[in-house]
């Protein structure tokens, strides 16, 4: 099985036989995945019927629940990690949400698209339109993308909240994005993958 980029690189971040909760968990793929090579003890909460139905036909143990709605149903350092890949722009209250997310875990991975990424930014000089791109696949006004958030935001937040950043990565696929996505993240990145602690 071929995973995105993010979730391969995530897997490195996450110890075999571990307890893990991914929020916005989609089909399964991830936690499917983790548990083949990694062993571990998965959960994940998902709103959609249908991703719900897949996680199922996975073996995944899925919780139908909205995120948004909070976590109050799981105590303290309930699980070794918290993953949330490609939702947390979506969310209404995404500050709450990390926050929840490393309160109930010891530590945890965030994935999210760079609004700043070269390309987003040229789509928007150039044609005067929100961007439309691989990582950002929908029309202004059907995205589920609510919070814009570029990486220098998100280090900004993370320092504000006194949130350690054990690992950062940032994806890009294409050149130059991928031969300068070290230097300048913010600029080059497309996908952004935290680990992060409290």
């Amino acid at each position: 099985m071929t995973l995105r980029v993010d979730l391969d690189i995530l897997q490195k971040w996450i110890a075999p036989g571990s307890r893990v909760l991914d929020l916005g968990c989609g089909d399964g793929t991830l936690l499917h995945s983790l548990r083949r090579s990694h062993d571990v003890e998965g959960y994940g909460l998902e709103i959609d019927p249908q991703r719900i139905a897949a996680c199922i036909a996975r073996g995944v143990n899925v919780i139908e629940t909205d995120i948004n709605q909070g976590l109050s149903q799981f105590t303290d350092d309930s699980f070794d990690t918290v993953v949330m890949t490609y939702s947390l722009q979506t969310l209404l209250r995404p500050d709450k949400t990390l926050g929840e997310m490393l309160r109930i875990g010891k530590e945890c991975i965030v994935t999210f698209p760079n609004f700043a990424n070269l390309r987003a930014r040229a789509y928007l000089f150039f044609r005067g339109r929100m961007p439309v791109t691989k990582q950002l696949a929908w029309q202004w006004y059907d995205t589920p993308n609510i919070h814009f958030c570029t990486v220098e935001d998100f280090e900004v937040l993370c320092r504000e909240m006194q949130i350690h950043v054990l690992h950062r990565e940032v994806v890009a696929q294409r050149f130059p994005e991928k031969l300068f996505k070290g230097v300048w993240p913010n600029l080059f990145g497309e996908t952004a993958i935290y680990h992060l602690s409290k």
